[in-house]
């Protein structure tokens, strides 16, 4: 029959078998590593008196409780899903399209544009979360303040319109653009050579080299475009400011004009070190994120190819 022939080809679809396993594993990741995100968005806020990650947790509980942790956790886990969907379908879809080129240059290039394309759905998610994340139970009672993701998408939408939302899309993709076409390109460089030195096929590299495999590229990506993604934090607050919407700590000095601007001015304060500041929570988010991204999609989509192909005999 015709719709029993369609409906065993979508199941068999591997772009099917992609989406369920990227959104499992964006689910399971986010649960794990959101604690994580709000500290490096804590740290790379220019008014930060944070002085490291453990700073964060400790003061977090002690003000806010466990809760203050998972700021702007719903708004990740509704939104952030579909966007895990499209960015790891968009990259693989890319990859494929090159005939599976090994090259460095096509996974650098296939991972820069998943996150052009994912960034659609990115980009408010972002720009929410992080407004949530910043603001600061004290500063309440001055401004705008947000009680979760679907007010904080209300009152953006009525006070900047439409492209409040969308405007952070340049500086978003800037930051996460480099993260993700550096990513890829570690990342499978780092399995090609690893089967090579094993002497396996890609499939059957062991789960442990992996790990190992999209830790190591999750680290060194994030660390390298650690400055982006603070200057874009920073852009994202001060339009928070400007509108007169609280977050912690707001300090009147907030005169970005662009990324570049912003660089610059993070340089001049304070040289390098400020360029990277949050580096290392940074760090501490995208190493375990990506490793259990990665790790669950490539296992879940195994499963549902294998659970699905089953379910037809």
């Amino acid at each position: 029959m015709v719709g029993s022939s369609e409906h065993e080809s979508i199941r068999n679809s591997p772009v099917l078998h992609n989406a369920l396993g990227s959104a499992s594993a964006g689910i399971i990741a986010r649960l794990f590593t959101h604690p994580l995100d709000t500290a490096k968005a804590r740290l790379m806020n220019q008014s930060s008196s944070f002085r490291g990650p453990a700073d964060v947790f400790r003061t977090t509980l002690a003000t806010e409780g466990f809760r203050g942790l998972y700021r702007g956790f719903g708004t990740v886990l509704i939104g952030g899903t579909p966007g895990t969907m499209l960015y790891l379908c968009s990259y693989d879809f890319i990859k494929q399209s090159a005939q599976n080129n090994e090259e460095f240059y096509v996974h650098f290039s296939a991972g820069m544009l998943a996150e052009a394309i994912a960034c659609v759905v990115y980009v408010p998610v972002d720009v929410i979360k992080e407004r949530l994340q910043v603001q600061s139970p004290a500063s309440t009672k001055d401004g705008i303040s947000y009680k979760n993701g679907w007010d904080a998408l209300i009152k953006i939408q009525q006070t900047e319109g439409i492209r409040g939302i969308y405007r952070g899309y340049g500086a978003t993709l800037a930051s996460f653009g480099p993260f993700s076409a550096l990513y890829f390109m570690f990342y499978e460089q780092l399995k090609m050579e690893s089967t090579k030195r094993l002497d396996l096929d890609r499939q059957d590299l062991p789960f442990h080299w992996t790990v190992g495999c999209t830790c190591a590229a999750g680290a060194v990506a994030s660390w390298l475009t650690s400055p982006l993604d603070m200057a874009k934090l920073r852009l994202q607050v001060q339009r928070a400011a400007q509108h007169n919407l609280t977050t912690s700590n707001t300090t009147a000095d907030l005169t970005y004009n662009g990324m570049i601007q912003c660089l610059q001015s993070a340089y001049k304060i304070g040289g390098v070190k400020e360029l990277f500041r949050g580096a290392g929570a940074r760090v501490l988010h995208f190493a375990p994120a990506t490793t259990i991204t990665m790790t669950c999609f490539e296992t879940f989509r195994t499963f549902f190819a294998r659970s699905l192909s089953s379910t037809e005999r």
